[in-house]
């Protein structure tokens, strides 16, 4: 059975909902997934991504290409964002289909564990009365930096409808290995955010550069796609490429298609090549 893959939103930033779930379609993906709680980033449209104009336009996008919605971003953990906060994009991503959140922690002392589980806790729970699962990712330049400061998070707080999120470039930035992958539970598990590197950045602002703009297309680099995909048989594929050289080069919809095709090969090598006819 062929895995779901689904486009992000920092794969091809500056779209709105709607242009992305065509952008997502005409490159041969199954689903997208939707940046509907802005960070105040340069670059977002400058849209309200959960008002009801654009929300009728994302339903009527999804409903023509056949697309889903997957999931949604990014509930921060920030000691001044209260769960609460949250509540509109997540009755939004309810409507538009998702089943995910993705969550991460950006607070600033060492020592505010219990904070975090709390604060997780909380959007959780929230999150729950919309029919969401709340994934946990940790960044290697957060507040939560390795596989097992998020697994310590997931284990304190409990919660039925919590999850883990593995990204690929920040599991190989941290020194994650194979046997780190195998502790997780597999409940925790719903979807990987893939992407390539082909070094390891050992400090914050050449992490931070990578993560933000140069990510390789799966099998341009480094990272062992062929082991997570043999310890990881099932988890939908999100494909978070963010990359201003290769976007300029190729385009938008065609810079997500080669991230898509890479990552079948690993992930999916039976499918059908998702750029058929097409000239390297």
């Amino acid at each position: 059975m062929s895995r779901l893959y689904s486009l992000a939103y920092l794969t091809v930033p500056g779209v709105t909902p709607p242009e992305q779930v065509r952008i997502a379609h005409e490159a041969g993906y199954d689903a997208a997934s939707f940046r509907l709680i802005q960070m105040g980033v340069a670059g977002e449209p400058d849209i309200d991504p959960c008002a009801p104009e654009v929300v009728r336009a994302t339903k009527a996008e999804l409903a023509a290409t056949g697309l889903q919605c997957y999931d949604i971003e990014l509930a921060r953990i920030l000691r001044q964002a209260p769960a609460s906060d949250y509540e509109r994009a997540f009755a939004t991503g309810a409507e538009l289909g998702a089943k995910q959140v993705i969550s991460s922690a950006w607070t600033d002392v060492r020592n505010d564990k219990g904070f975090i589980v709390d604060r997780f806790s909380e959007i959780c729970d929230l999150a729950a009365q919309y029919g969401l699962t709340v994934n946990l990712e940790y960044p290697a330049f957060s507040r939560l930096c390795c596989i097992d400061d998020a697994l310590e998070i997931l284990r304190l707080a409990n919660r039925p409808n919590q999850g883990l999120l593995i990204d690929t470039l920040y599991h190989y930035f941290t020194g994650g290995t194979m046997a780190d992958l195998a502790r997780v539970p597999r409940k925790w598990i719903n979807f990987l955010h893939v992407c390539d590197t082909d070094h390891v950045a050992y400090n914050k602002d050449e992490m931070i550069h990578i993560a933000r703009d140069a990510r390789l297309y799966p099998g341009d680099g480094v990272i062992s796609f062929k082991l997570i995909a043999s310890m990881i048989p099932d988890a939908a594929i999100s494909l978070e490429l963010p990359n201003a050289e290769l976007m300029a080069k190729y385009g938008r919809t065609e810079h997500a298609r080669r991230c898509l095709e890479g990552a079948k090969r690993f992930f999916d090598p039976d499918a059908r090549d998702t750029r058929a006819g097409h000239a390297a």
